[in-house]
């Protein structure tokens, strides 16, 4: 069922000759020419002024261009840059935004506030956490320190294994999406996880645990601080009010990701002007599992009464037969906003779906049309494969080895949670946060002779306490503790005088002789600690820098991006999740098998199937030139003990002059 709030296409105002005022009254003679740079409904979303506005912004319709535009011309229109306030999912996005907006005004846009709903509300809270009777050291885990929290409630609480208990990470998902969507626990198990409903009195009595232990030890982990500024400005009228009239403009990127707690703080924040421009697509809403709620993309016109639709439907990534099939796939949407996205770049080539024997058919036949891609002067770089899950690409990459073709897969291990550099940032965490029994723990641990039960012997001695008495420890571990002990005082009572970099190189040089000693790889190891020491440069507070580390962590270690050879130039292979908002000039999406995509868990759920949908427009829209849909007619799954030889069902009934069929079953 179509939203009955949208615009049909029949309905969309004409393009207007917009006369733009100060608030003076005075015509503006504006640097950036707004009307030859914008199309028409980029124009109107540029230089909407009051009220809430939301913009549909299909794939590759210039939506971060119009974003920068808009606070670009807030800012010539005479808005103060400390009154726009920009929201997005990634520091790296609200960089960008940001600094295209200073360039054609002249650094103009320095002080607009710009960053992720974590970060903003990191900085919020540091500010004003006495109202919380917070303290404003605390420490913001990242998922593994939750876990190792949680291991500890659980051992702490329950000694003897109870039969089917949710391992740490499920009672940590559980938490997550009870605080998120703002649905007790209760109800999240018997939804979401009904095969520990026999547990659910032990899982809430561990979750009220883990709140006391955060509480406690001056720990944050991220569902915390979404959770905590929206108890903050709702419990506390006039700073709402401050925080609303100083942001008068806000603006929220891919505002189809965000959960019911985000949706709650920007209706908080915008409470005495409703000035939201909220910039999102509907069809590329994918991140359930994390918690995004697609409902808040609808329901905004409800939320703010008046709101103004605008839609950015030309598309300037993809030719108009490759849009012809993304549009006919996502008109298939129970629930949707109605747009046709539409290109001027033409091609002769179509979309093509091709049904191969085997797996190794499929893979032989992607190597062969890559070859003659490159021939065709396609870069290799410009070339990706998608696969609904990592696993559904291995026999690709043993055929793509076999022939040299050199490839990247994305999902290499992350930088921060490599063991070495988590070792290096609990030093620091215990620098800023001396309560942070987590990262004390862990450098407790990594001294000689010292284990599970002396940690929990001194801790009562040395948590928030570097210099103790040592007639209170065992002299027998003064050996090992005392350089630790030692450098941790004069780091701390050194934090205000010196720098990041300063802190941090004097905690690799009394940490380089453990790492020797505790990994074999220490010399691959090494790299990551000369980039962490790197990183710390571009900081001047030490609270800063590992804050960032938490809330924006560098995507792999050195070592971490597997790739299978050093050339620069290399296939991209990638989950469709980790593609959302790139782009190559050539895409396969392999193993399009009805029961693996749509994956058979979604088939009796019309929420998941519809999520399922979105997610195959959005591998479609990748695609600038060349898109190939590859899929088996002999894949064997076990959970369902059938195979699997159908093309997927969203692809059925598609007419051959928009999708082309190619069977090489006979090859």
């Amino acid at each position: 069922m179509s939203n009955d709030l949208v615009q049909s296409k029949s309905e969309k105002p004409a393009h207007k000759k917009y006369v733009l005022k100060k608030r003076s009254a005075v015509k503006t003679e504006y640097k950036v020419d707004y009307e030859n740079d914008l199309n028409k409904a980029q124009l109107e979303a540029v230089m909407a002024n009051e009220g809430p506005l939301l913009v549909i912004a299909g794939a590759g319709s210039g939506k971060t261009k119009t974003l920068t535009y808009r606070v670009a011309r807030l800012i010539e229109d005479g808005t103060p840059p400390e009154n726009i306030l920009l929201l997005t999912f990634t520091k790296k996005a609200a960089h960008e935004m940001l600094s295209r907006a200073s360039l054609v005004l002249d650094n103009r846009c320095e002080k607009v506030s710009g960053g992720t709903f974590h970060s903003f509300a990191n900085i919020i809270l540091r500010k004003y956490s006495n109202l919380l009777k917070l303290k404003n050291n605390f420490t913001i885990m990242d998922r593994s320190d939750c876990e190792d929290i949680i291991s500890h409630i659980v051992g702490q609480m329950f000694p003897k294994k109870e039969k089917r208990f949710p391992k740490k990470s499920t009672i940590i998902d559980i938490y997550s999406k009870s605080v998120n969507k703002e649905i007790p626990t209760k109800k999240i198990i018997e939804d979401e996880f009904p095969q520990f409903e026999h547990c659910t009195d032990k899982i809430i009595e561990v979750h009220k645990a883990y709140v006391t232990y955060k509480r406690e030890n001056s720990v944050l982990d991220y569902d915390d601080l979404l959770l905590y500024i929206k108890l903050l400005l709702e419990n506390n009228e006039n700073l709402c009010k401050k925080l609303s009239n100083q942001y008068k403009y806000i603006m929220v990127d891919e505002y189809q990701d965000t959960n019911t707690l985000q949706a709650d703080i920007i209706k908080l924040l915008a409470s005495e002007h409703s000035n939201v421009m909220a910039v999102g697509d509907d069809a590329q809403s994918i991140y359930s599992f994390r918690g995004a709620n697609y409902r808040n993309i609808f329901d905004f016109p409800k939320i703010f009464e008046g709101t103004k639709i605008i839609k950015l439907e030309q598309n300037y990534r993809s030719t108009q037969n490759i849009l012809e099939l993304t549009n006919t796939i996502i008109g298939r949407a129970k629930e949707k906003y109605d747009k046709q996205l539409f290109s001027e770049i033409t091609s002769p080539q179509k979309p093509a779906l091709i049904c191969a024997k085997n797996t190794q058919m499929e893979a032989d036949f992607i190597c062969q049309r890559i070859l003659e891609l490159l021939d065709e002067d396609v870069e290799l770089g410009d070339i990706c494969v998608l696969a609904r899950n990592a696993r559904m690409s291995y026999n690709l990459e043993i055929e793509l080895s076999k022939r040299a073709i050199p490839y990247r897969k994305f999902g290499g291990p992350k930088f921060m949670e490599t063991a070495h550099i988590k070792d290096i940032t609990a030093h620091l965490r215990v620098l800023v946060n001396p309560d942070d029994v987590i990262s004390l723990t862990r450098i407790l641990l990594l001294l000689r002779g010292i284990g599970s039960s002396t940690v929990n012997s001194i801790m009562p001695v040395v948590k928030g306490n570097f210099n103790p008495d040592v007639k209170l420890l065992p002299s027998n571990k003064l050996t090992s503790l005392n350089p630790l002990l030692k450098l941790l005082n004069k780091e701390r009572d050194n934090l205000p005088k010196k720098k990041p970099e300063e802190i941090v190189n004097e905690i690799l040089r009394y940490y380089r002789p453990i790492l020797k000693d505790k990994y074999d790889d220490f010399s691959k190891r090494e790299k990551d600690l000369d980039h962490f020491a790197y990183l710390s440069t571009q900081y001047s507070n030490l609270e800063d820098f590992i804050s960032d580390l938490a809330l924006e962590p560098p995507d792999a270690s050195v070592e971490g991006m597997y790739k299978n050879n050093s050339d620069d130039d290399a296939l991209t292979i990638s989950t469709i999740h980790s593609a959302k908002g790139l782009e190559w000039d050539s895409v396969f999406i392999i193993g399009a098998v009805d029961g693996r995509f749509p994956s058979a868990y979604s088939f009796n759920s019309e929420e998941e199937m519809d999520e399922e949908l979105r997610l195959m427009y959005v591998a479609t829209t990748r695609a600038k030139n060349n898109l190939y849909i590859t899929y088996p007619v002999d894949m064997y799954d076990y959970s369902m003990n059938m195979v699997l030889s159908k093309p997927s069902r969203f692809l059925d009934n598609i007419n051959d002059d928009i999708l082309e069929v190619w069977d090489i079953t006979e090859g």
